[in-house]
């Protein structure tokens, strides 16, 4: 794939070493960018495609000196296949009303994140944002972007998930997502992973980009149970086994 160039060269910096947020006992340290605003889209996509990551105007990965576990994984939409646990989740879900809307941040998506925080990650570092950080963890991007609710078929039409959703030239980046910690039947997390697999496919985008795997995190691991799955190693985006 060709890699756009920006007509700015971008500069490169890399943060201090800290904690670990997903394995206990390590150090983590990141190298980032700040993306430009005239051509931030396309060098997203660039920079998507060799491993980082976007949070607000900013891409970064993982440049930590004794650890390479933090791994970009991306789902091959057009080969993959429902299994019966997955049909069996679409059909458990399927009275649910998503809808697309632009990237304003509301006090309800707020709430929601705030009881998500507080019941799957009550120790990681997000639990100290607040609104105003919030609303720029949403809104402040230079990329095309939206975010994906998921609303109770109710009189009140309550809010039970949310994702913040990249566009990118080859697929849909899933930036960051939350649901109903209280309806675990649901499993609301791996439901809103395959809906944008269907979202993907319904556009022919070819690709949804998960984030990083890490194994052995609880909170990341996860991530391996989509298959095919493809990491990005060495040599390029490859095949897990």
């Amino acid at each position: 794939m060709t890699q756009h160039i920006p007509s700015r060269q971008l500069r490169f910096f890399v943060t201090a070493e800290s904690p670990c947020a997903y394995l206990p006992d390590r150090m983590e340290r990141k190298i980032f960018a700040n993306l430009p605003l005239s051509e931030g889209a396309v060098v997203n996509d660039s920079l998507t495609h060799a491993g980082f990551r976007r949070s607000q105007n900013i891409a970064y990965r993982p440049a930590c000196e004794t650890c390479a576990l933090c791994v970009s994984v991306r789902i091959p939409v057009a080969e993959f296949d429902l299994n019966r646990t997955s049909k069996k989740l679409i059909r458990r879900n399927s009275d649910l009303q998503r809808r697309i809307v632009d990237p304003i941040a509301t006090a309800e998506q707020y709430d929601l994140l705030k009881r998500y925080l507080a019941a799957r990650h009550p120790h990681g570092g997000m639990n100290e944002m607040g609104e105003a950080d919030f609303v720029t963890m949403i809104e402040d991007s230079v990329v095309r972007t939206h975010v994906c609710e998921y609303r109770l078929p109710s009189e009140d039409n309550r809010l039970i998930g949310f994702a913040l959703i990249d566009v990118l030239g080859d697929g849909l980046s899933m930036v960051y997502s939350a649901f109903d910690p209280t309806l675990p039947q649901r499993s609301l997390g791996r439901y809103i992973v395959l809906d944008h697999i269907h979202q993907a496919a319904t556009v022919t985008l070819p690709y949804v980009y998960l984030g990083y795997w890490v194994q052995g995190s609880k909170t990341m691991d996860y991530k391996a149970q989509y298959r095919p799955l493809e990491a990005l190693g060495l040599f390029g985006w490859q095949r897990l086994p």
